[in-house]
């Protein structure tokens, strides 16, 4: 068998972190995409594993970011249950494009900067590719915690680079990219229902 699609098999077949990484993963972003607050708890293990994951094969920022995602997972359970009020939930938000600018270009900068101090300092594998994959995930992880909707869009980005990225550092970790394509489907998923569930609120959008 192709050694791509024997790492797939041997991922979804042999129970590991790996596959503990997918079915988190996967019902984290599910329950997400329900706007469960159930997706947090789940959420904070999923980092984790996938922090154990991403150091062992060298993608350094990855890992370290992961360490973000957890607080950035604590916070948003926070806020989503503080914020709301009286309300049955925090309703999502759609941000003004000086906003989305905003979290471009701090995006563009973190990964710049990260892949530079990656490049000097650590045997990172692939230290651009890494550090864009970790800048705008904490991006994306920001906007999710805030209930933006420009969350999912950038998840996409996000989610289809990575699986390029995988791809191309070798079959080793199909099992990655593999779930990483699935992540990409959940994401365009999440937008399609968040923006439905926007609409169905009724009433102007707010902007933050």
């Amino acid at each position: 068998m192709n050694p791509f699609w024997e790492n797939i098999r041997q991922g979804l077949t042999t129970w590991s972190l790996d596959q503990a990484n997918f079915v988190l993963g996967v019902v984290g972003v599910w329950l997400m995409i329900r706007r469960s607050l159930w997706a947090f708890p789940v959420g904070l293990v999923a980092v984790c594993v996938q922090g154990v994951l991403f150091w062992r094969t060298g993608l350094f920022a990855e890992a370290k970011v992961q360490v973000f995602y957890f607080g950035g997972l604590a916070y948003g359970w926070w806020h989503w249950v503080r914020s709301k009020g009286d309300a049955p939930e925090l309703p999502i938000v759609r941000l003004r494009w000086a906003a989305r600018l905003g979290y471009l270009f701090a995006g563009l900068a973190g990964a710049v900067a990260w892949a530079e101090y990656l490049r000097r300092h650590t045997g990172a594998i692939a230290p651009y590719r890494d550090a864009f994959l970790a800048s705008f995930g904490i991006v994306a992880q920001v906007m999710q915690a805030r209930k933006n909707i420009e969350n999912w869009p950038v998840w996409v980005v996000v989610n289809a680079s990575a699986v390029v990225v995988f791809l191309q550092l070798g079959h080793e970790l199909a099992y990655t990219a593999f779930l990483y394509a699935i992540y990409l489907v959940l994401a365009l998923a999440g937008w399609r229902e968040w923006r439905r569930a926007m609409h169905a609120a009724g009433g102007p959008e707010a902007k933050a």
